[in-house]
């Protein structure tokens, strides 16, 4: 071949090379379906669990605390989108409590009942233990030795567990979640009025997330 042929063909493949997807990147997921943001975003019965700059674009998450993914979602995501995202200040990240069982309503409400500006703390802490409690025999002991670490006691945790108007919020933001956007399973994330359910990546994460932070 040429030698002015090779370098055509080297040249072609050099411009295709700059127009093709980098290594490892990935495609946004299809949403589900699409919602009314600012209906999703207005305030509930108790107060939203958040953190990032109320600025940012808003990830809301309903996450259910016995959820093997949303515990995977907790441990392994969630740090990444805190480092490149939420401390960035391009996103506000609001953790919303779906209870699928009277278990993620008690393990919501000891949460809740250490304060709302540690609960989301709290949470963490029971999906990074929650092969420990959520899927043993008789799991109400072991789900309050795993609030140790936050200082409470068995005997404050009787007294929150015992809390029937707090139990009551908590289950209304469930049923809220299934009024609006018609929510089946967790985790389900709504991101610019579209609902995306199921565990989301940290790579699907930035490419739903990057077209909206540069606008």
């Amino acid at each position: 071949m040429a030698f002015a042929s090779l370098r055509r063909l080297a040249g072609a493949a050099l411009i295709l090379a700059a127009f093709a997807p980098a290594a490892g990147a990935a495609d946004a997921p299809q949403p589900d379906r699409t919602v009314d943001m600012a209906k999703v975003l207005q305030p509930g019965v108790l107060p939203d669990l958040t953190i990032g700059d109320p600025n940012g674009v808003a990830v809301v998450e309903y996450a259910s605390l016995t959820c093997p993914h949303c515990a995977v979602f907790s441990k392994e995501t969630l740090p990444e989108l805190k480092k490149e995202y939420i401390d960035a200040g391009k996103v506000r990240y609001i953790f919303r409590e779906f209870s699928r069982n009277t278990l993620d309503v008690a393990g919501f409400v000891l949460a809740r009942c250490l304060g709302d500006d540690k609960a989301l703390a709290a949470d963490e802490l029971l999906f990074a233990g929650q092969d420990k409690w959520a899927f043993v025999d008789k799991p109400l002991e072991p789900l309050i030795a795993a609030m140790r670490p936050t200082g409470m006691n068995k005997e404050q945790a009787t007294r929150c567990l015992n809390d029937k108007k707090l139990a009551e919020g908590v289950v209304a933001i469930a049923k809220r979640a299934n009024d609006e956007i018609k929510l089946s399973g967790t985790p389900t994330f709504v991101i610019d009025g579209k609902v995306y359910g199921g565990e989301l990546t940290f790579d699907q994460l930035k490419a739903i997330l990057d077209p909206l932070v540069k606008k």
